[in-house]
């Protein structure tokens, strides 16, 4: 090889939204940076270039300050001076949904495009770990090129930093591996003691490491700084120095294109997240649930209901409310960017994020609320018939199930109908409300008129046959008949066709009535200390484990339809990390379960709900298996399952093989985890929570609830050592961190009588997540939804009673999302395939004329023939339906 090596020197800057600091500190320094930047990159001709991070949300920040320096920005990027994209924010990808990475990337690409310019690479420098979906995600955004520091083992980059990366649907995308992470040249300098200790030590350990090219690059920026003028000059010396190297002020595009002219033999696969080199603070996804939770709540019903149920209603004549999903979605991706969703962050940036949150949140609640309004508004002008309930199903496949549907009407019985068949149902919950008063204004002044009172009802529908991403139309009426009510009882066994509870002697069991598979004492909960920060769980050394077994009934409720067990478990446990340390239990913690098994459901709904008021701990619900010692898990990611061993071989001698964290098998995951062996599958199928273990030696499940404490930044921890992350010489204390609320935490349980089977895995997680949404059209209440009390207009006249807008044929194939193309230009659907052959499916469909295969940049790919496509294993497709 040549002696000389070149190298790519990246000026940069790495912007973190929110941390130890809040948005607005941020943003005010963002402008004086930018305001810099501009004159330095206008200015002088030899500093040839910047990338600012990856992210457009700081261009749109900037420019809400200066929009009359648009044109100046738009020049740069347009003259590659300025690198921006092709992230709205760099997101944490392993903490949200799939979709929600993907929507992040579509609005940084498209932004940067409408700019001139969407850099063309996968640019993750900071991000907690790497999405195995990352690959195939990257390459339908028209990127060549991926780069990012954390997740490698160091044995996987010894030879090259530059890779093949390769999904789970074997998509694949050269990478490079920045190994000294963003900021080796941050400092760059031509001073002799810095050249000579640490800039070519570092440049001969990448050098060695590039076993195949003599180009390699040196990342010179950090968090927040200002660039460098003398760049340009620096450089110009270096090269007069006979250092072996031959330095260029670049960019990464540039980089990565003559990097690999070489063809690197070197093959990674799937999701990253070795801690070997880089901290990737696996324990941070169960920090903070508060904001956990919310994200989970927001994601799911944009995806799941808002947009899909948006499509019907557009199809319907309605308005699709693109710039409110515009609003929201920013939202999120504020809340999802680097520091931000994964909770190492401020009291004050918590809570900002707890607000942004909160408010898509109503957002979302308000918009669905909106559009059921005005359709069930025409539905019932159609019939003329005022006193009716639509049942809306976003899946794109006919779905049987029981319902859930909340009634108000002025007698305590009624009787349901629909295509004028009697509909039998359950009731959950029925209560008599005040009527109040209204104020009627005469001749003579305000009068007061009392309003009868009336029924709210919950209630379950017995199963019925929803239209394939559309609605059917209930009637509802009086009657004497009288109602399936849901009673106290006496027993200790709730079951449905499917699955049985039963509580005995302080222990409960579940059973599969199918197989017989009977799981006794399923369920007790671990807690032990949180010696740690915001960052990472650690132990607490000589901590005792307590865990929390025994529980008490305290009801059991049934009907035909459904039925709910309520337990309690209670310890006495320590107060705070002192008398942990004391060995002292003073705290009286309680832990109240609810399971609910509904008709037709194969698994059991469980519901914890804790109040803590205890610190400096974590609280992990255990949950047995049948499966003897489970040798691995197997947690969604995207599309498919991914295959996990549920030890790690480097445990043992971790600190010898210089790792910066101990690797404890804790994973992330979506929605799914299970345990599996030849003839039998336990699965968990979670809402809101992000962070598992396997417990072989017992057979368990072992769900992060929550963990509690008040530091951000602490060194030295039993699983870290050294320095506290990011912050140095400094610790920002976080009693909110401590999460001193009620919480909820939900998730289902799922015995299959096989070996792992993704297709009904990912079905079940569906069913739970909930793709069904409701509406009854009345007027006694105005409360029951936000904006449900005041006017709004009908701009539709008249609908059908039932519809259906999308319908496909495959059973193994899922919808991931429905919603309106970027351009307004017809409908977006993306569809996926779970399981390990390829699959077809046959579509039908009233959005369109024609039927496209487009990028997740929404370009058009090929025009798909007889509405027929197939999806390859572990693979996703987007097909754009538009009238010609």
């Amino acid at each position: 090889m040549k002696k000389n090596k070149k190298v790519h020197v990246v000026a940069h800057s790495h912007w973190d939204h929110e941390w130890y600091f809040t948005m607005e500190d941020s943003n005010i320094l963002l402008v004086r940076n930018m305001d810099y930047l501009l004159n330095l990159l206008e200015t002088k001709e030899s500093f040839s270039s910047y990338s600012f991070d990856g992210q457009m949300s700081v261009i749109e920040r900037y420019l809400d300050i200066r929009p009359e320096n648009k044109a100046r920005v738009e020049k740069l990027i347009q003259n590659r001076k300025l690198f921006v994209g092709p992230w709205y924010t760099q997101t944490d990808s392993l903490l949200v949904k799939t979709e929600a990475v993907i929507r992040n990337l579509l609005y940084g690409y498209k932004m940067g495009e409408a700019f001139g310019h969407s850099m063309r690479i996968g640019y993750s420098p900071d991000i907690f770990g790497q999405h195995a979906y990352l690959p195939a995600i990257y390459k339908s955004f028209n990127m060549t090129h991926s780069i990012f520091q954390r997740g490698v083992y160091n044995k996987q980059v010894k030879n090259d930093v530059n890779f093949r990366w390769l999904s789970p649907d074997k998509a694949s995308i050269p990478t490079n591996n920045i190994f000294f992470g963003y900021g080796p040249g941050k400092f760059l300098s031509s001073e002799k003691e810095y050249v000579e200790t640490r800039l070519v030590p570092i440049l001969d350990r990448i050098a060695a490491m590039n076993e195949h090219t003599d180009v390699i690059l040196l990342p010179a920026g950090g968090d927040q700084v200002l660039a460098r003028e003398n760049f340009p000059e620096i450089i110009e010396e270096l090269n007069t120095m006979d250092l072996g190297y031959t330095f260029v002020l670049s960019d990464y595009e540039s980089f990565m294109d003559e990097a690999w002219q070489t063809d690197f033999p070197n093959e990674i696969s799937g999701e990253l997240i070795a801690c070997q080199k880089s901290r990737i603070h696996n324990t941070c996804r169960s920090e903070r649930y508060d904001i956990k939770r919310l994200n989970y709540l927001v994601e799911n019903k944009i995806v799941n209901i808002l947009e899909p149920l948006a499509i019907i209603a557009q199809k319907s004549g309605l308005e699709y409310p693109q710039p409110w999903l515009d609003l929201i979605w920013k939202k999120l991706f504020d809340s999802h960017a680097h520091n931000g969703i994964g909770a190492s962050n401020s009291d004050d940036a918590n809570h900002d994020i707890v607000v942004r949150l909160t408010s898509a949140l109503r957002m979302t609640d308000d918009l669905i609320n909106l559009l059921k309004k005005q359709i069930a508004h025409a539905v019932s002008k159609k019939r003329n018939d005022a006193n009716i309930a639509l049942l809306f199903n976003t899946n794109p496949r006919k779905t049987e199930k029981v319902v859930k549907l909340v009634v108000f009407t002025n007698e305590k019985s009624f009787q349901l109908t629909a295509n004028d068949e009697k509909l039998n149902f359950s009731i959950i919950n029925q209560e008599e409300l005040d009527g109040g008063r209204k104020v009627i204004v005469t001749a003579a002044g305000e009068k007061e008129v009392e309003i009868p009172s009336y029924y709210r009802t919950e209630l379950l529908l017995s199963k019925q046959t929803l239209p394939a991403l559309g609605y059917l139309t209930v009637e509802i009426k009086p009657a004497i008949e009288k109602s399936d009510l849901l009673h106290i009882v006496s027993d200790q066994t709730i079951e449905n066709e499917h699955v049985a509870i039963h509580f005995q002697n302080s222990k409960i069991s579940l059973l599969n009535k199918k197989t017989n598979i009977e799981i006794p004492d399923f369920i007790r909960f671990e807690n032990v200390a949180d010696a740690g920060d915001s960052f990472d769980f650690s132990p607490l050394p000589n901590d005792e484990t307590i865990y929390i077994e025994n529980s008490e009934l305290l009801s059991v409720e049934k009907n035909q339809l459904f039925s709910k067990m309520s337990v309690r478990h209670t310890a006495t446990i320590p107060s705070n990390i002192e008398e942990r340390i004391a060995k002292n239990r003073t705290k009286n913690f309680e832990i109240i379960t609810e399971m609910e098994l509904i008709y037709g459901e194969e698994f059991a709904r469980i519901r914890h709900i804790i109040n803590n008021q205890v610190s400096d701990h974590r609280i992990r619900a255990l949950v047995k298996t049948p499966i003897t010692n489970p040798t691995y898990s197997y947690a969604d990611q995207g599309y498919s399952l991914l295959k996990r061993s549920v030890t790690s071989s480097y445990l043992n001698n971790w600190r010898e093989e210089g790792f910066v964290e101990a690797p404890v098998p804790i994973f992330p995951l979506e929605n799914i985890v299970a345990v599996s062996e030849q003839e039998k599958t336990l699965a968990l199928l979670v809402g809101g929570i992000k962070e598992y273990e396997i417990l072989p030696e017992t057979s368990e499940v072992a769900l992060t609830l929550f963990r509690s404490n008040g530091l951000l930044g602490k060194d030295d921890l039993m699983w870290r050592p050294g320095r506290a992350s990011g912050i140095n010489n400094k610790v920002v204390y976080t009693p909110d961190g401590q999460m001193l609320e009620k919480m909820i935490f939900e998730y289902a349980i799922y015995v299959q009588e096989e070996a792992i089977n993704a297709q009904q895995l990912f079905e079940k997680s569906n069913q739970f997540e909930g793709h069904e949404e409701t509406y009854h059209l009345q007027s006694l209440n105005t409360f029951e939804e936000r904006i449900e009390r005041f006017e709004i207009d009908f701009p539709v006249s008249k609908l059908p009673e039932q519809t259906s807008v999308f319908e496909i044929d495959n059973p193994t194939i899922f919808m991931s999302t429905c919603k309106n193309a970027w351009d307004k230009n017809g409908v977006i659907i993306r569809l996926f395939n779970p399981t390990n052959q390829a699959e077809t499916l046959h579509f039908k469909t009233t959005l369109g004329a024609s039927s496209w295969l487009v990028s997740l940049a929404e370009e058009k790919l090929e025009e798909i023939k007889n509405n027929s496509l197939s999806i390859p294993q572990k693979g996703f497709v987007t097909v754009l339906l538009e009238d010609k």
